[in-house]
């Protein structure tokens, strides 16, 4: 009889936890069993329909334990080791965790040969097995945009943005002023519950975008647009109207097909956003582009480098209750259908009575695989 393992499935208008077949490693693959994984925002908007990506299985935030390995595979890699799979391969388009392949919101998956021959699978301690789990690639997307503004020298940091790498950012930011611009009254409820010191919070409305206007004309401002993709270029023309001085613009949110604004003709923001992928180049390209009131440097990328990975293993391990309470919910396979069913129906985040802002599924008890 043939092995089986459990995993949420999506399908048409569903998401139900089902049995799929194990794999068995071939040369140069792994076969890991998740202990922890975390939902993100492009996870939702493919619940939503808003995403072609194919895989019926996603995830690509988490932790897992190695339970086989196949022919060629280092010994730092050998069953029991626990790993951080780096979701994006820059070199290649086939592999994209949770994306194009199967992702990690199941209890067994295969990672293939060219992420494994390559690099991306990375031996982590074991202490690194928690809910916070969770929070480590974001927390290492965070640090790949805050490392390329910072650059820049800003002596204020503006967030666009209540999901959790908005969150992650102001409590990563390292900056002597944070303004953190919220979407909704809701977000910005929780996080006035949950203040960062240093940071100024607001909604992004008429308030917001005056406390904008009102920043000192001589400062340099890094603005990170950690937004969904029908919301990235409002708060970009917001910056763009809004600010005045040295301005630096990270175009970390999705954009539109064909995304463009009057502000800024002839920039291909799309381009612009796909320029830098999983750390490279390195040194990362930046544009400069004419504005009405004269010229805004403006970045992107996507993915993230081994490095920001374990900066970011080394940053939650070092000091856990900086990012604690991000993760809100923490959940089982099957609970976890039921939230992923709520969402893909729904832009109301609160479950269970509490806004979600990191869901951390709990999939494979240690010890259990």
């Amino acid at each position: 009889m043939s092995a089986t393992h459990r995993a949420v499935v999506r399908g048409p208008g569903t998401v139900s936890v089902l049995d799929r077949p194990t794999p068995t490693p071939g040369e140069h693959e792994i076969l890991v069993a998740p202990t922890f994984a975390g939902l993100c925002g492009t996870d939702i908007q493919m619940l939503r329909g808003l995403r072609s990506d194919p895989s019926p299985v996603i995830g690509h935030e988490g932790v897992a334990r190695v339970v086989a390995a196949g022919g060629g595979v280092a010994p730092e890699l050998a069953p029991g080791t626990l790993v951080c799979v780096n979701p994006t391969h820059p070199g290649d388009p086939d592999f994209l965790l949770g994306h194009n392949v199967d992702g990690l919101l199941q209890e067994r998956v295969l990672i293939a040969g060219s992420a494994v021959r390559d690099g991306l699978v990375l031996p982590l301690s074991t202490a690194d097995s928690t809910e916070l789990a969770a929070l480590l690639e974001p927390l290492a997307v965070v640090h790949y945009a805050l490392g390329m503004l910072a650059e820049h020298r800003p002596d204020t940091l503006v967030v666009f943005g209540d999901g959790i790498v908005g969150h992650l950012a102001v409590r990563a930011a390292g900056v002597p002023r944070v303004v953190h611009l919220h979407h909704t009254g809701a977000g910005l409820d929780w996080s006035r519950e949950h203040p960062v010191a240093g940071v100024v919070r607001a909604l992004h409305d008429v308030d917001g975008v005056g406390l904008l206007a009102g920043l000192p004309a001589g400062e340099r401002v890094a603005v990170l647009l950690a937004t969904p993709r029908d919301a990235t270029l409002c708060c970009l023309d917001t910056t763009l109207r809004s600010l005045k001085g040295d301005v630096t613009i990270d175009l970390l949110g999705g954009l539109p097909p064909g995304a463009r604004t009057p502000l800024l003709p002839g920039a291909d923001l799309a381009a612009i956003r796909a320029a830098n992928c999983a750390g490279v180049p390195d040194p990362a390209l930046r544009f400069t582009v004419r504005t009405e009131k004269g010229s805004v440097r403006l970045l992107g990328h996507r993915g993230v480098a081994n490095r920001h990975l374990r900066t970011a293993a080394r940053e939650l391990a070092e000091h856990p209750e900086r990012y604690r309470d991000l993760v809100t919910h923490v959940v089982d396979l099957d609970e976890a259908a039921h939230v992923m069913r709520h969402l893909a129906g729904s832009r109301d985040r609160t479950v269970h009575g509490r806004r979600l802002i990191k869901l951390a599924v709990r999939i494979a008890p240690e010890g259990s695989a």
